[in-house]
């Protein structure tokens, strides 16, 4: 770009905004004569007329309106950088309104947010480890964290952050009295722990070659408590199904013991969403941002082999 065309091109879009040379000259720290002569260089660097003049009043040519939308676009954009990165140098402050899934935020947000604290003093946070749906923009919340196929919302941005896998599994003692399923048909026979929600237990699903399986039997022991559903599975009463960042590190040890692996479900992702404004608060960007780092080497509940398989 030539030297003097962004300042030509900024004059024109201020003349432009304030309907004359003196209110543009004004805004910009210019002369009237300096401004009428930045417009005269495009209209020459161009070849067309991009203004009518009149004692009164400034109008667009038809070639004016079309540069100006796009120059002015471009200056709009140029100034929410600046604030963007103005933003960035601020230092988180106020409270940070966050809410994840329960037994997910316990184990693996709580940890990040005691850092964003111990990191930023000025900073605090509410937090609400809910498995129900809340509607960050109507209830006011910053940020949330969640699993799982998101309906379409166009006020909301998302960023996956990672994956979590749904395992079943059974400790070693409950395999070696009551035999290892071979297939999702055989869970039938066996005593099986449901996360209960509402008033019925929820479905377990497996991938096959023939498609999704579905296996949809009440659990001998029902608990709508997923921590309590592990403590259940370690303690040998039965089979399970949860994901992959409940049951990772007992898989790791050998606590417990997968089962069904070729059957396993496709991973579901993990998003954060936050309210679609023009800019992002320092307290939202440094949570992102520490949590994406904290993650970078992979999410913590995908590091042990048996959750990961063979890939």
């Amino acid at each position: 770009m030539e030297p003097n065309r962004f300042g030509d091109i900024t004059a024109f879009v201020g003349a432009v905004r304030s309907g004359s040379f003196t209110a543009a000259a004004a805004a910009l720290g210019l002369t009237r004569s300096a401004v009428g002569k930045s417009i005269v260089r495009l209209e020459a660097r161009m070849g067309v007329r991009l203004l009518h003049r009149t004692t009164r009043k400034l109008s667009l040519t038809d070639e004016g309106r079309i540069v100006y939308e796009r120059w002015r676009q471009i200056l709009e954009d140029l100034d929410e950088v600046d604030a963007t990165m103005a933003m960035r140098r601020r230092k988180p402050t106020g409270t940070l309104k966050l809410t994840a899934p329960l037994s997910f935020g316990q184990r693996h947000i709580l940890p990040v947010l005691e850092s964003l604290l111990k990191q930023w003093p000025d900073l605090r946070a509410d937090i609400w480890f809910t498995d129900r749906f809340i509607d960050l923009v109507e209830e006011g919340f910053d940020i949330a964290v969640r699993i799982g196929k998101l309906k379409d919302d166009s006020q909301l941005l998302t960023r996956t952050v990672g994956t979590q896998q749904f395992v079943t599994c059974a400790s070693a003692d409950y395999l070696a009295r009551r035999g290892i399923p071979k297939s999702p048909q055989d869970l039938v026979s066996h005593d099986t722990i449901a996360f209960l929600s509402g008033e019925r237990p929820n479905a377990w699903r497996f991938n096959s070659s023939d498609g999704l399986q579905i296996f949809d039997a009440p659990g001998r022991l029902n608990i709508d408590s997923s921590e309590a559903m592990r403590e259940a599975a370690l303690g040998g009463f039965g089979i399970v199904h949860l994901p992959s960042y409940i049951l990772g590190n007992d898989l790791q040890s050998g606590a417990l013991v997968e089962l069904l692996e070729d059957f396993r479900p496709e991973p579901d992702p993990i998003r954060i969403l936050y309210p679609s404004k023009r800019h992002l608060s320092p307290r939202i960007r440094a949570f992102i941002d520490l949590l994406v780092e904290r993650w970078e080497g992979g999410v913590p509940w995908e590091a042990p082999a048996a959750v990961r398989g063979n890939d």
